[in-house]
């Protein structure tokens, strides 16, 4: 099996200060602007206002961050790496071996983040700029709103790498911001950090009569930790940790602050009353509302990146259609998803029109994050299995099953008041990967594999018989199948029947994409008929850009170069001047038939997945082939009655050997395997 590696399988494992900038500017956008809107959700929700109340609900947010945030993510989640990647697919990837049914635990958490992902820029953008009516109560916020969500979204296909550089410093002077701020008003009364004690917040959650309630408004302040898991692999689990000492210290800070503030200006309190503008002295209003609105928008950045990043692993962990992903600068990990950006877009204009302000954001908002978090919890759970003493397993699964169903069950008394969008957009984004990760498998059982050795002399006898005009020097055929000593049937009737293809050289491509290590770069040659079959398997990390032709090209072009291979064309007119033979592509695609036999669920997962498949690239576009060399041949799906039953038996795959390092096009591959075994 051959192995190559990408430049941008890199990740920032040691703690400098470039790189605990780089953290700030990219993991903490939104939890670090939850500061915004929490505590006026908390006040929007309340029937009386006094001091127990607000030591209360100081003391939740304390404890929501110190065990969800603190606890879950930092402490633990952030262990369950994938070779240094985070995320809800990550996480899944690691298990998918042991426990196959759990990507329906993974496909819901990733829609939900899907979710968040369209309304975190909606909300948190236009909490920023409702500072503006402190200044003038007529400016149209809405409007202000969509100008800067249209530029945001309109930026992305230029990449950001330009706004990148200022994300780290930016973020920094805000939680810098927060903590001033705070400690502005907690000097004027301190008693409010009486609220670190869990007493209060303890009782406010069992005698306030409407508690339920205001535990959603609480869970705001902790929306982005998932986020947080997510950018793992960007930034490094030693500059999370480190930065967040910094962070939540700042977070808290202000949250104490409006705390003491409104504890000390009961009076003033009203249902338009933002207490974190409120906090600010006159004179720093309008450079506060610009600060935060730049805060506003890197965290909005953040999930627009954070949506482009999962989709990307869906794809290859195929739960989504392919569609064009573009790297428009050199940045590790930096893509932009045009079909996904466009959604992104309509979405966020849909819940700012829909909603009207940013407090009716907060029902919607949250929810999906909610169940995301959870997601994340099962998943964690069983990737516990085995590795910490099971009556600890068990401890750490109350704890945060515990908080979590309480945190949703409280989202879900806010579902008819608009938390009904966020499901609705999760729920669309979970049809869509169901059916295609559904369909797929049906449409899959629907190849069939023969063992290719009882046809090597067959091919050999094709590719010498003069008799049959030749079809094409070198001829690719894309395969699925996993062994190498397997070939689908419908390969060998293209080759053999249906139109006789003589070639010089006959090639099997096959991709496979490896789930449990995500930058892995590897290709293994096989000369199954020596300089007549050829066999090739290139195994891609999940996260690493899928350029087959590139890597396809790379490796033919070494393998002439070490000689295993001639490439130069037989005819003898081009073979006398060293001209290079030609190449021709054959991909085969299943087309649904009338003759299914499926029931009646399967019919309808199959009619999306052929819906769904239409908004994706083509295979002979996903794998970036050269389409004027591609002949693309359409079979049917034939029904149970017709298939021929599939060889049972199992081929194993020859030792690796004879590893080779050599460097092409930029990428590193690692060439492993005896050629002349199969």
């Amino acid at each position: 099996m051959n192995n190559f590696s990408s430049p941008f399988s890199r990740t920032l494992s040691k703690v400098t200060v470039p790189g605990l900038l780089i953290t700030l500017g990219i993991v903490y956008g939104d939890l670090g602007t939850s500061p915004l809107y929490t505590l006026r959700a908390i006040l929007n929700g309340a029937t009386t206002l006094n001091e127990n109340f607000v030591l209360g609900a100081i003391s939740c947010v304390f404890w929501t961050l110190t065990l969800q945030t603190t606890f879950k993510y930092i402490i633990i989640t952030l262990r369950a790496d994938n070779k240094g990647e985070g995320g809800i697919l990550s996480l899944f990837a690691l298990l998918k071996k042991r426990n196959n049914w759990l990507y329906l635990i993974a496909i819901i958490g990733a829609c939900a983040l899907l979710a968040d992902g369209i309304i975190t820029p909606a909300i948190t953008v236009t909490s920023a700029v409702e500072g503006l009516k402190m200044i003038n109560p007529d400016i149209p916020v809405l409007l202000v709103v969509l100008v800067i969500i249209s530029v945001l979204f309109a930026i992305q296909q230029f990449g950001t790498s330009f706004l990148g550089k200022a994300f780290g410093p930016i973020m920094f002077f805000w939680f810098s911001m927060l903590a001033v701020l705070g400690i502005s008003q907690i000097i004027y009364f301190p008693e409010v950090l009486l609220a670190i004690n869990p007493w209060y917040a303890i009782k406010l959650l069992t005698e306030y009569p409407n508690a339920l309630m205001l535990l959603g408004a609480v869970f705001l302040c902790t929306t982005g930790a998932e986020a947080l898991y997510s950018d793992l692999g960007h930034c490094g689990i030693h500059n999370i940790r480190t930065t967040w000492i910094f962070v939540k210290s700042a977070l808290l800070l202000n949250y104490f602050g409006q705390g003491a503030w409104i504890i000390t200006h009961a009076d003033q309190i009203t249902s338009s009353l933002n207490p974190f503008y409120a906090i600010m002295p006159d004179w720093f209003l309008i450079p506060g509302i610009i600060i935060a609105t730049a805060a506003a928008v890197i965290a909005s950045q953040a999930l627009i990146s954070g949506s482009f990043t999962i989709i990307s692993e869906a794809i290859s962990l195929n739960f989504f259609p392919k569609v064009r992903i573009n790297y428009p600068t050199d940045i590790k990990g930096q893509m932009y998803i045009p079909l996904i950006n466009v959604v992104l877009f309509l979405g966020c204009c849909f819940v700012v029109l829909f909603f009207k302000g940013s407090s009716g954001m907060e029902a919607a908002y949250g929810l999906s994050i909610t169940i995301a978090m959870l997601m994340t919890s099962v998943l964690l759970m069983f990737y516990l299995q085995g590795k910490v003493p099971v009556y600890l397993q068990v401890l750490i699964g109350l704890i945060f099953f515990t908080i979590e169903l309480s945190f949703l069950a409280a989202n879900l008394t806010k579902f008819t008041n608009g938390g009904w969008i966020s499901i609705l957009i999760a729920g669309l984004f979970c049809l869509v990967m169901y059916s295609w990760q559904r369909g797929r498998r049906i449409k899959n059982s629907f190849i069939t594999f023969v063992n290719i050795k009882k046809y090597l002399s067959i091919i050999e006898a094709l590719s010498n018989d003069k008799t049959v005009p030749k079809y094409a020097s070198n001829l690719v055929y894309i395969t699925h199948a996993n062994y190498s000593m397997q070939i689908e049937q419908k390969i060998l009737f293209s080759m053999l029947r249906k139109q006789p293809k003589r070639a010089d050289v006959y090639w099997l491509l096959h991709v496979d994409i490896v789930e449990d290590d995500p930058h892995v770069t590897e290709y293994e040659v096989r000369q199954l008929i020596p300089g007549i079959l050829i066999r090739v398997d290139l195994r891609l990390g999940f996260k690493v850009p899928a350029k087959v032709n590139l890597y396809f090209n790379s490796i033919v072009q070494e393998l002439m170069e070490n000689k295993e291979i001639d490439l130069i064309s037989n005819y003898p007119s081009l073979r006398d001047n060293d001209i290079l033979s030609d190449f021709r592509y054959i991909v085969i695609e299943r087309v649904p038939n009338k003759d299914y036999e499926f029931s009646n669920a399967q019919k309808f997962v199959m009619n999306l997945f052929f819906i769904i498949r239409r908004i994706g690239m083509t295979d002979v576009k996903y794998l970036g082939l050269d389409s004027t060399n591609v002949s693309v041949e359409e079979v049917p799906l034939l029904a149970k009655s017709e298939i021929m039953l599939q060889d049972k038996e199992r081929i194993e795959k020859s030792e690796r050997t004879d590893v080779k390092k050599i460097k092409i096009n930029e990428l590193k591959f690692t060439r492993v395997g005896d050629d002349s075994e199969y």
